[in-house]
């Protein structure tokens, strides 16, 4: 498995193959960066490119290179 796919599975933490906004909101906070919903909603949407509100694998993987 790669670095990627297991940076994204921790984030993923409904275990759906997807990150949400409520995902990355709850990951800021445990970095000690906390960001509102608003700012980690504008976040998946500069990363979501098949316009489904989320970011699943690829897309984050695409984000990382």
């Amino acid at each position: 498995m790669s670095d990627h796919v297991t940076t994204f599975d921790l984030i993923d933490a409904d275990d759906d193959g997807r990150i949400s906004a409520v995902e990355l909101v709850r990951l800021m906070e445990v970095l000690g960066r906390p960001v509102t919903l608003e700012a980690a909603q504008e976040g998946v949407r500069k990363l979501d490119k098949d316009g489904d509100g989320l970011i699943d694998v690829e897309e984050f993987r695409a984000f990382l290179q």
